[in-house]
């Protein structure tokens, strides 16, 4: 056997190739849009306290215990764009403008979620994808300013994921809008 056929036998097919690049884009493309769309729905988590009566053999005690149980829900009032805890952080940082911070705590959790909608459903994916990718630069500035390293990091790993999307896009098979 000559090496010319051994190679043309081994080596991978076009249409092998690009059916792996379309599914490495739609993958890649499912994962950034989940992981947009659960953070901005956990924006608007919070926690409910209950007490309950603690039974005894199946029945309520006589004695007045209670249970406290705190369960997760989701609600508008429960919103925060930046949790309290960062805000503060955020508040006493002097290079954060006040009245900016006030407006990225209302639109954070809803651009999260409809960038994540746009790029699960393929609109405008070229477009999404890099509006993500501005959105986590926004991301990654605030937690440099308050000294957040491994968000930075984590961060960091996502924008890679961006621009390999961004890299892939032309293999993404499966869009509305294509051009953009």
């Amino acid at each position: 056997m000559s090496n010319s056929s051994q190679d043309s036998c081994c080596s991978p097919k076009p249409c092998c190739n690009n059916l792996a690049l379309v599914f490495a884009s739609l993958l890649l493309r499912l994962w950034l849009a989940m992981r947009a769309i659960q953070t901005g729905v956990e924006k608007f988590a919070g926690s409910k306290a209950s007490q309950e009566a603690v039974s005894i053999d199946g029945a309520a005690n006589s004695y007045g215990l209670t249970a406290s149980a705190s369960t997760k829900q989701y609600a508008l009032e429960n919103y925060h764009g930046v949790p309290q805890a960062l805000m503060e952080k955020f508040k006493a940082e002097p290079l954060m403008n006040g009245a900016m911070l006030g407006l990225y705590d209302k639109v954070l959790g809803p651009s999260l979620i409809v960038l994540g909608i746009t790029i699960l459903l393929g609109i405008a994916s070229r477009a999404s994808l890099f509006a993500l990718g501005l959105l986590y630069i926004s991301l990654t500035w605030g937690l440099i300013l308050i000294k957040q390293d491994e968000g930075v990091a984590w961060l960091g790993v996502h924008m890679i994921m961006i621009v390999m999307a961004l890299a892939l896009a032309g293999h993404n098979r499966f869009t509305i809008l294509k051009k953009w």
